[in-house]
């Protein structure tokens, strides 16, 4: 980490067709309390009037904030977008804001003095507001923190999980996809450009409905080789929509497709790296029975419990 008493923090915001949405995100940037800062704008091929409000701040703030794009103005997705916003950064911190969320105007701020106070660590990870209210108040928004366990209505904090370092590995076995925990979202992170540039960013094939997943295999690198802090500090609004690639992958079936494609690329990654740690690796063998080995899975673990759920109600039905 810099020496400097105020590192410059890059931020990075990818984008494709968000009109309705990016100025806003911009703004909660403009707006933080942290003041050395910088961002670059990655627009991934929009049709829309995207490119021209990512344009129009760029030429209102020069040396500030900045306007990038892929070669011909073609779509690559959103892993190769921030891939490619990262090689245009200059600051040893990088946070990532998804182009439909807000901060909130001490995000920056909280998480530098996070840095300043574990040098050790390559990225925090903050507590998400799942927010609903944006567009129907009537609905009560939802902190969800990192490792928490929790449903559409109800959260379970664990607090043995919160404001605390977790050395390599250790958040492999607390969160999703592995564990149960909450996983951060992108837009709660922040990230040592070093580490970030180590593990190699992004996983640029994580694209069309895999690219619900792409945030995963990230996250899965860092926590295997570096140690992270989880904060439990709430600064973001993650925003809740109906056409999210994760409402759009469980809408058309897909979701058990793509955790296939992320499990097998981490046993391939751990593999390759040599990684062989017993209980990570059991784990993963594990999460892949359901779709290496599906009339096993079927016999050892759905049956059962099917059989389970059938004596329960007709115990019931016998006994009213």
């Amino acid at each position: 980490m810099s020496d400097q008493t105020k590192p410059l923090v890059s931020v990075v915001i990818a984008f494709l067709n968000e009109e309705r949405f990016l100025g806003e995100a911009i703004q909660s940037v403009i707006r933080q309390d942290y003041p050395n800062w910088e961002l670059v704008l990655v627009d991934d091929g929009s049709a829309d009037r995207s490119t021209r409000i990512a344009k129009e701040y760029a030429e209102k703030y020069p040396g500030k904030i900045f306007y990038t794009e892929h070669t011909g103005h073609v779509n690559k997705g959103l892993s190769a977008s921030r891939n490619h916003g990262v090689r245009q950064t200059g600051g040893p911190l990088l946070a990532f804001l998804d182009a439909d969320d807000v901060w909130l105007p001490g995000k920056l701020s909280n998480q530098v003095s996070i840095f300043k106070e574990h040098p050790e660590i390559a990225m925090v990870a903050e507590a998400n507001e799942y927010w609903y209210s944006w567009s129907d108040p009537t609905q009560k928004d939802m902190v969800i923190p990192v490792g928490a366990h929790h449903t559409e209505k109800r959260v379970i904090p664990v607090p043995a999980v919160q404001d605390r370092v977790f050395d390599p590995l250790q958040l492999m076995f607390h969160l999703y996809p592995l564990g149960n925990g909450a996983a951060p979202c992108p837009s709660g992170l922040m990230v040592a450009k070093e580490a970030f540039t180590k593990v190699g960013g992004f996983e640029e094939f994580f694209t069309k409905e895999n690219q619900l997943y792409e945030d995963q295999a990230f996250l899965s690198k860092i926590y295997l080789q570096h140690k992270v802090y989880v904060s439990s500090a709430c600064n973001n609004l993650y925003r809740q929509r109906p056409e999210s690639i994760v409402k759009w992958v469980t809408a058309k079936g897909y979701y058990h497709k793509v955790r296939q494609h992320y499990l097998q690329w981490l046993s391939d990654y751990l593999n390759a790296r040599e990684i062989n740690d017993k209980e990570l690796n059991r784990l993963v063998r594990k999460a892949l029975v359901p779709y290496h080995r599906p009339l096993y899975h079927f016999l050892i673990s759905e049956m059962p419990q099917k059989i389970k759920r059938r004596s329960q109600n007709l115990f019931f039905a016998i006994s009213r």
